[in-house]
C-alpha cells in the first residue's frame, strides 16, 4: 500500500512530466527501488506539493540551482525538460543560464547552455519542429 505522500508525489510528478515516474522507478528498480520511492515522496510529495510557488517558479529555481552546482548534468537536462513542460519558454531557460553567469560563473552558465541546447535539440527531434516550446 502506497502512502499519502507517495500518492501526492506521484500526482505532482505526473503534472510536471507524465512519464517521469515510470522512468524513474524503472531506472532504479534493480538497484535502489527505495531511492525512487524517497524521490517521489519527499521532493514531489512534500516539497513540490507545498503552496507558495507555482510549478514554473519551482522549476526556475531548480534549473538555477542545478546550473550553479555544475555537477548534475543529467538532472539539469531533466529539469530543463520539466521547466518547458510547466510553461517556461526556451528564452526563459536561456535567461536563467545568463543569470547564473553572474552568480555561479561563466563555466557553469556555459555548461547550462550546453544542457539547454541538448534539450531543445531533443525536443525538436521528437516533435519534428525546429522552434517549439516558445
Amino acid at each position: 500500500m502506497k502512502s499519502e505522500r507517495y500518492r501526492r508525489g506521484w500526482e505532482k510528478l505526473r503534472q510536471i512530466d507524465e512519464n517521469a515516474g515510470e522512468r524513474l522507478i524503472d531506472s532504479l528498480k534493480d538497484i535502489a527501488p527505495d531511492l525512487a520511492r524517497y524521490i517521489i515522496e519527499f521532493p514531489f510529495g512534500d516539497v513540490l506539493s507545498r503552496e507558495g510557488l507555482s510549478l514554473k517558479e519551482r522549476e526556475i529555481a531548480t534549473v538555477s540551482a542545478l546550473t550553479a552546482m555544475g555537477n548534475a548534468q543529467p538532472q539539469l537536462r531533466a529539469h530543463i525538460h520539466n521547466a518547458l513542460n510547466v510553461g517556461c519558454t526556451r528564452q526563459e531557460v536561456v535567461e536563467i543560464m545568463i543569470q547564473m553567469a553572474v552568480y555561479a560563473g561563466f563555466p557553469a552558465a556555459l555548461n547550462g547552455i550546453e544542457a539547454a541546447k541538448a534539450v531543445f535539440c531533443e525536443r525538436d527531434q521528437m516533435s519534428g519542429d525546429e522552434v517549439s516550446d516558445d
